[in-house]
């Protein structure tokens, strides 16, 4: 049996764990970081396994630091089972669409904020890259944007 810690490590927030041994491949818990905004931004990192790997997952309970990432696990195509009391299940059923309302609420806050402070909206920094023409990423890294 081998067991990756991926969170909680170093922080008491982002509790997830990968456990692999006779054949399977499960998570324990997928949570959301939380505290400062260099321990939130983990949030938006992949995860460090393919999800459709995984066989299936375990979650300890519902408070968000455990069970928070499950949608985005969703949106990245996890459909296996999860498993879990059904104490847990009924809460998750609350919380998780109430965090998700928040984090929302957070998004927009930190762009007005941002757009206050003359700069850009953070979910429209992405830049595009002309096919065929070189483009400097500092001194040493570019690229021609030419598909390979």
């Amino acid at each position: 049996m081998n067991i990756t810690f991926l969170g909680a490590t170093k922080t008491v927030t982002g509790s997830n764990f990968l456990v692999e041994g006779a054949g399977k491949k499960f998570i324990v818990d997928c949570g959301m970081y939380q505290g400062s905004t260099k321990d939130e931004m983990k949030n938006s990192e992949p995860f460090l396994f393919d999800v459709n790997e995984i066989d299936f997952m375990l979650l300890t309970h519902a408070h968000i630091d455990h069970s928070g990432r499950i949608p985005k696990l969703y949106n990245e195509g996890y459909r296996r089972p999860i498993y879990t009391t059904k104490a847990t299940c009924d809460l998750c059923s609350i919380m998780l669409p109430d965090s998700g309302h928040i984090q929302e609420m957070e998004i927009e806050w930190r762009n007005r904020k941002r757009k206050r402070e003359g700069k850009e909206d953070s979910c429209n920094i992405s830049k595009t890259i002309l096919c065929g023409k070189w483009t400097m990423f500092g001194e040493q890294s570019r690229t021609n944007g030419k598909d390979r």
